[in-house]
């Protein structure tokens, strides 16, 4: 595997990456990726860190697990690459995106231009293998991607989390409400949305508003 991540984000994970837990972690993600087919590829694992350096951040959106059919995943929370078929949850994403700002919602699905522009697509558990959701969670990705938050809050302010659904908020306690603006809704997925507290929320034109109101350039969503 090929596997690297940006200058500012191993200097502020260096804690992390010395920790037993991350050799583990590690070992364990190299033998996955030898046995089975495993996504993203492996250039791609710390894709949402590479695009995003760590004084860069502006927004955080936490994920649960990458996509697990070919093709899909790579390493962008919700994002998929240009081509293929728009998700479920991103299409209720790009949906609640238009009525909230009047953007017409995307023909693509690859939200690298959102990573560009400051927003980490993070998802809890980075890897994932071929076909079997959810198969890498009991791996320390967690502790890791927990880390990666903590460092956000801790060292960063006035940065925006959207925390959607339940596992997302989970989330809620490693961040310091008094730093940083918390927006939470339930999951975009059918599932949720269609049940209520996804659309009308908002939280786009929120975000950027309090980008802006703390000097930040907002995000063209």
């Amino acid at each position: 595997m090929n596997v690297k991540i940006e200058p500012s984000w191993e200097q502020r994970l260096a804690g992390e990456f010395e920790k037993p837990y991350f050799r583990q972690l590690t070992e364990q993600v190299r033998q996955e990726y030898a046995q089975f087919p495993c996504y993203p590829p492996g250039r791609l694992i710390f894709n949402a860190f590479n695009l995003c350096p760590f004084d860069k951040v502006k927004v955080v959106i936490i994920g649960q697990d990458p996509y697990h059919e070919p093709g899909q995943a790579m390493g962008l929370s919700f994002s998929v690459p240009d081509g293929v078929r728009i998700p479920p949850s991103l299409v209720n994403i790009y949906k609640e995106i238009e009525d909230d700002l009047g953007v017409p919602a995307s023909r693509s699905g690859d939200l690298t231009r959102w990573a560009e522009q400051g927003v980490l697509l993070l998802n809890a558990t980075l890897t994932v293998r071929a076909h079997v959701a959810n198969s890498h969670q009991r791996l320390g990705w967690g502790i890791f991607t927990d880390g990666t938050i903590k460092a956000l809050s801790d060292g960063r302010d006035h940065l925006v989390f959207m925390l959607w659904g339940g596992f997302a908020r989970s989330k809620k306690a490693l961040i310091d409400p008094q730093r940083h603006c918390i927006l939470e809704s339930v999951h975009p997925s059918p599932l949720s949305a269609n049940r209520g507290g996804w659309f009308g929320q908002h939280q786009f034109s929120r975000c950027n508003q309090y980008l802006e109101a703390h000097g930040t350039v907002p995000i063209a969503w």
